[in-house]
């Protein structure tokens, strides 16, 4: 009997330190598993901030005033100097009577449509007046969006070739937009004539 009981002791403390083998092994296998988790490297989450930049539009003017005159000469005439329309405006830049009287040209009708020289010397007479008459506002606005439109210095001269510069000025204070005996608006010659270089006193 007394056998018995030793050799269960000794069966018992066998399976106890079995056991805690077992669990030691188990417990150094977890710990290889976590050990790595805990040593890992966690993704680092870096925000950064861009200024914000805000666009800027460079004009280059890259056609020339003859461009600019072939091109406005082009869409008041088709470029003829002997032509007058249904309202009587006259020659290449169909001009009026009224403007010529004001810049100074005094001739007849024949005499300035049979001259290219004397139409010429017209519109450059006419150019530079309008200039000086709207310098604060291309000085002031040029380059810049005004009433959804780019202005630029020969948009306007254009403009207020088709309507007067009084007309161009009034557009700046107003946001009013004349129209031609055919309906063309100012701000049309404004777009469409815009960013050509012109030699102005």
């Amino acid at each position: 009997m007394k056998y018995l009981i030793g050799l269960t002791s000794k069966f018992v403390g066998l399976l106890l330190i079995v056991s805690l083998l077992v669990a030691f092994s188990t417990y150094r296998t977890r710990l290889i598993k976590v050990v790595p988790l805990e040593l890992s490297i966690k993704p680092a989450v870096v925000t950064i901030v861009v200024p914000e930049i805000k666009p800027v539009e460079i004009i280059i003017a890259t056609n020339r005033h003859e461009d600019f005159l072939n091109a406005i000469g082009f869409k008041e005439s088709g470029n003829r100097y002997d032509i007058v329309n249904r309202f009587g405006y006259m020659g290449r830049y169909q001009f009026g009577k009224r403007t010529l009287r004001w810049l100074g040209f005094k001739m007849s009708k024949e005499e300035f449509l049979n001259s290219p020289r004397i139409q010429e010397e017209a519109m450059h007479t006419l150019l530079t007046a309008n200039k000086k008459s709207l310098q604060k506002y291309i000085d002031k606005y040029g380059g810049t969006y005004h009433n959804g439109i780019l202005v630029t210095e020969s948009g306007l001269l254009a403009a207020a070739h088709l309507g007067g510069s009084g007309s161009v000025r009034k557009w700046f204070r107003t946001g009013k937009i004349r129209k031609d005996g055919n309906g063309v608006k100012i701000t049309t010659y404004m777009t469409k004539f815009s960013g050509y270089k012109l030699v102005l006193p």
